[in-house]
């Protein structure tokens, strides 16, 4: 028995993994040309929408760090505000993952 297992021809681990992957594409529904548009359209709006949501965000902490660094009351008691709102919100949805 062991030796008719050794004269038997192993499968090439690359052609295995082709053959496999042949089959799993076989498997696959692919979206029509309509869907994938109407995905693609809501991926864009999404990444531009974070863009837009990140560079307000840079920018407005770049100008509290600009009023810190200035030493200016104001900018050092709004920089205290958002990182009370921060931490309140953090606690927040903390609770509301608990329920």
């Amino acid at each position: 028995m062991a030796g008719q297992e050794e004269t038997e021809k192993k499968e090439n681990a690359l052609v295995h993994y082709l053959r496999d992957t042949r089959a799993e594409l076989r498997k696959v529904r692919w979206p029509s040309r309509s869907e994938a548009w109407s995905l693609t359209k809501i991926v864009l709006a999404v990444t531009l929408g974070m863009a837009v949501f990140l560079g307000a965000l840079d920018l407005f902490f770049g100008w509290v760090l600009r009023g810190i660094i200035d030493q200016n009351f104001l900018y050092i008691a709004l920089a205290g505000v958002v990182v009370i709102a921060i931490a309140v919100s953090a606690v927040l949805i903390g609770r509301g993952e608990e329920v």
